[in-house]
């Protein structure tokens, strides 16, 4: 075969193959480099865009997973405290009753009074100062005087709205009720019975309402990390690297 001095064919088939399998091997490089098959927009337009949706909801579940456990962890601490004013309110349901029996002496209700009036400050006390994260929960402009929103998927649409504040509105009503009550006599100790019955009912109102959101949470908690696992494996068939 004759070969060209001016213009050698074959030289310029061998040069463009070469440089074909230079960009291959550059690519294949790149890609067992970085793991991935999609390193920019010329390696798969569309799939890259598919796979940059992907990757925005799976790391917005990522954050909401966060945001969930927050938001369980502010709850517990709220009904933590509701645990304590029940035992609280227990006690001095004990203390109002055992007033109410004309065995006492007067002495004796002085007693009971005692104690009675200390377990009240004590209720007043979790009502002004349990926080969570520096915040007030049930004190004047407090989280639970009004609605809370979590934030609990990737898009703006998936939010939980927890809505307490009549229930806390009860409580704090029924707290400054049974403030007020005396154990001086039988008769009075025996509306104090009642009016801490009442005020039992309010906190097991307000406790029902944060365990159940409680559940609640722990249930999205679960599906978040479901369908966070399976958006990564879609997105990593799209994207990873395969050797």
């Amino acid at each position: 075969m004759p070969l060209s001095i001016h213009t050698n064919y074959s030289s310029l088939v061998t040069q463009t193959n070469l440089s074909k399998t230079n960009n291959a091997l550059s690519t294949n490089q790149q890609r067992l480099g970085t793991g991935l098959r999609i390193n920019s927009a010329a390696d798969d337009a569309a799939g890259l865009q598919i796979a940059t949706r992907l990757n925005a909801q799976s790391r917005g579940m990522e954050v909401a997973i966060r945001n969930t456990g927050d938001a369980i962890s502010l709850l517990q601490t709220a009904e933590g405290a509701f645990n304590e004013m029940t035992d609280i309110m227990q006690r001095m349901k004990d203390l109002a009753t055992q007033a109410a029996n004309d065995t006492n002496s007067t002495e004796d209700r002085t007693a009971l009074q005692a104690e009675y009036d200390e377990l009240s400050k004590e209720l007043n006390n979790i009502v002004d100062n349990t926080k969570y994260a520096g915040s007030s929960l049930f004190a004047a402009g407090g989280k639970f005087t009004a609605a809370v929103n979590f934030q609990i998927g990737a898009s703006a649409s998936e939010t939980l709205a927890l809505d307490a504040s009549d229930q806390l509105t009860d409580v704090t009503d029924a707290i400054a009720t049974i403030e007020a009550e005396t154990l001086d006599d039988a008769a009075n100790s025996a509306s104090a019975i009642g009016e801490l019955e009442t005020a039992l009912n309010a906190v097991g109102a307000m406790r029902a309402a944060l365990g159940s959101n409680i559940n609640r949470l722990n249930h999205t908690t679960n599906n978040l990390a479901n369908m966070k696992d399976n958006t990564d494996m879609s997105k990593g068939r799209i994207t990873d690297a395969d050797f």
